[in-house]
């Protein structure tokens, strides 16, 4: 067991073994080695032991964690084995919560892969993190079982091409399939109002399926099967262009190449650009309040720059850009096609408003009619929305269309 001390101006680390264990391990290793590692987390050096109490030399070990620096305790990087060293604010609890989550992982050395700038926590200076979102993210870090269902599903998705495993709403759409093969024929129309309702549950329900395992899927191969769901959903794309190279001539001394992550063709020709992001919390707008409105957050800003400069390149290169396109995917284009360059648009999907409040429903609405006559920002939960109404309207139209009154024949 582990326990965080603020004293005398410093932030301690005090550990008592097990019952079955004896703290002499940490001597042994002290001595032996010249560092130890406690809980996977923090690694001490034979400097940083102190005497605490009596019983440090009994049941228990202390050694210096941070060392008051302002108003933030100081951490050295070597204990945490991350590439600056750490400052948290006085003012918040610091527990062995604070560093570790399930099985032992370090939440700063988590964080710290993805940054490479030094860790704040609390305070007012810029690039901080707030001390509401540190609790936040701490509370929602992979529990064991999420864990365990991560690796499961990765599994999963893994062997799913060699043994057949097939998701739930998978199996419904095959066992729809086969139970058509055994009826007896009907009239094309008769097998469209069964049909077509059902292609917009499957992909219903399998984008359900997705966002309760998110994790699980590679951006890359996210990104494939959200395309691919998009081509059902939005029949007028026929065509998706994977990394697609553009010319950026913002520079007027160098012409330089840039590369679009996914754009769609319509069935005339005309191409747009798409980015999807997987579904990451809190990506959209703030927690809290700026000046009586919710703001857009760094990612979801940072998206709609980055598409806008796509369209910017694509528009930019012309008729030019047209033909260099096409000569290069031609292979994926329908025969005789043209690709036409005409005011691109945009579609961005990410993140979730499920938990939004009234408030940040509307600043976000707000946000996105902004952008809306060039780019379309779309949640998750917005095409979900949009499934459930298909589905609906088109049993409600089919349904009017059987209960018409016939013309007699003559």
């Amino acid at each position: 067991m582990i326990k965080i001390l603020k004293r005398d101006g410093q932030l301690k680390l005090k550990y008592t073994p097990d019952r079955d264990s004896d703290p002499r391990w940490i001597d042994q290793n002290l001595e032996k080695v010249g560092n130890v590692t406690i809980r996977r987390t923090f690694t001490f050096k034979r400097s940083r032991l102190v005497q605490e109490d009596e019983s440090d030399s009994e049941d228990s070990r202390t050694f210096v964690l941070g060392i008051a620096d302002g108003d933030f305790y100081k951490i050295d990087r070597g204990i945490l084995g991350i590439k600056h060293h750490l400052f948290l604010s006085k003012l918040m609890p610091i527990g062995d919560k604070t560093f570790i989550a399930n099985r032992d992982i370090s939440i700063f050395g988590k964080i710290d892969r993805l940054v490479d700038e030094p860790i704040v926590v609390g305070g007012d200076s810029k690039g901080v993190i707030p001390l509401e979102e540190f609790e936040n993210l701490v509370r929602n870090f992979p529990t064991s079982t999420e864990l365990t269902r991560y690796a499961n599903a990765r599994i999963t998705r893994t062997l799913k091409d060699y043994f057949g495993t097939m998701s739930d709403s998978q199996k419904k759409m095959e066992s729809y399939l086969n139970k058509k093969r055994t009826i007896r024929a009907k009239s094309r129309v008769e097998f469209l109002q069964s049909y077509e309702p059902r292609k917009f549950e499957f992909v219903r329900d399998e984008l359900r399926a997705m966002l309760e395992d998110a994790d699980a899927y590679p951006e890359k191969d996210w990104q494939k099967i959200i395309v691919s769901f998009l081509l059902l959903i939005f029949p007028k794309y026929i065509a998706v262009l994977e990394n697609l190279h553009v010319k950026d001539f913002t520079d007027p001394a160098k012409t330089k190449n840039r590369y679009i992550d996914l754009t769609l063709v319509d069935v005339n020709g005309t191409i747009d650009v798409i980015e999807i992001k997987k579904p990451f919390a809190d990506c959209l707008i703030s927690r809290n309040k700026y000046r009586d409105s919710y703001t857009p957050r760094n990612e979801l800003s940072g998206t709609v720059m980055q598409v806008e400069k796509y369209i910017f390149h694509l528009s930019k290169w012309g008729r030019a850009g047209e033909l260099e396109i096409l000569a290069k995917r031609k292979a994926e284009l329908p025969s005789g096609f043209d690709i036409k360059i005409t005011n691109p648009k945009a579609m961005i999907i990410l993140g979730r408003d499920c938990d939004f409040v009234v408030d940040q429903k509307f600043d976000f609405e707000i946000m996105r009619r902004k952008y809306a006559n060039i780019i379309e920002i779309m949640t998750y939960d917005d095409l979900l929305r949009r499934l459930d109404n298909i589905i609906l309207m088109i049993v409600r139209n089919y349904s009017k269309l059987n209960s018409a009154p016939r013309l007699p024949s003559d």
